[in-house]
């Protein structure tokens, strides 16, 4: 079965380019004009990569990258017509799995194109983390083939990198990992590598999973080095 991606620019020349070298690696491409109908295209049909341009008519790409990470996990590799830093950390927080500044090399669109969607099907499809147990630490649970988080036996919703940052985390239990550790493992990249989106991430992770988040009980700051996972195995 071809592996799907769906293409949400507002440049239908770029539109057309990108969907002949995509068909050609043998990808089956699906193209929305504007940010409304291409939020709506992503959330109804199933997609192994979403590539979102950042400025779109009716909707941007930053309030589609937000509105889709409500519901899905599907990677996302946002393309920015500026060179700008902000733009670039601002997608990555939301949820952007990689990104490209317009204008840019095919052959280097591809090849970030087919290195998203490994990472995304050698896993299962579904989940950006491996398939295994729950892993349970006094009232918290989670259960990576479902992406599922409970507190208390209470559902709490998590980002795609919020949820793969916390298991990231629960199942190296005591270890502490630098922030450039944690970014290699869970943005899988290093070029972009960014303090304050870790820290970011750290916060409102704590605000929802931890009883205290002012004295977390689960992700420990080890000062001058990184963070790592305390808890109590309760399986």
């Amino acid at each position: 079965m071809k592996q799907k991606i769906l293409v949400i620019d507002d440049d239908l020349e770029l539109c057309a380019l990108i969907r002949k070298y995509l068909e050609t690696e043998g990808y089956t491409v699906s193209t929305k004009n504007n940010g409304v109908d291409g939020l709506a295209e992503g959330l109804t049909a199933p997609y192994q990569l979403i590539v979102l341009d950042v400025m779109l008519p009716q909707k941007n790409g930053f309030d589609v990258l937000t509105n889709l990470r409500k519901k899905s996990s599907v990677p996302v590799l946002m393309l920015t017509a500026k060179d700008s830093e902000i733009d670039k950390v601002l997608g990555l927080r939301l949820g952007a799995d990689d990104y490209l500044t317009k204008p840019f090399s095919m052959n280097e669109f591809v090849a970030r194109v087919q290195s998203l969607i490994r990472r995304y099907t050698a896993l299962g499809g579904e989940s950006a983390v491996e398939i295994a147990s729950a892993l349970i630490f006094d009232n918290l649970s989670i259960t990576p083939d479902t992406r599922e988080v409970l507190v208390s036996g209470v559902s709490v919703e998590l980002t795609a990198k919020e949820f793969d940052l916390l298991y990231f985390l629960a199942k190296n239990r005591g270890k502490v990992f630098t922030k450039k550790q944690i970014y290699r493992a869970v943005w899988k990249d290093e070029y972009a590598f960014d303090d304050n989106n870790i820290m970011v991430h750290i916060r409102r992770l704590r605000k929802k999973v931890e009883p205290n988040p002012k004295q977390p009980q689960f992700i420990k700051t080890v000062w001058g080095v990184g963070y790592k996972f305390d808890g109590r195995d309760s399986r």
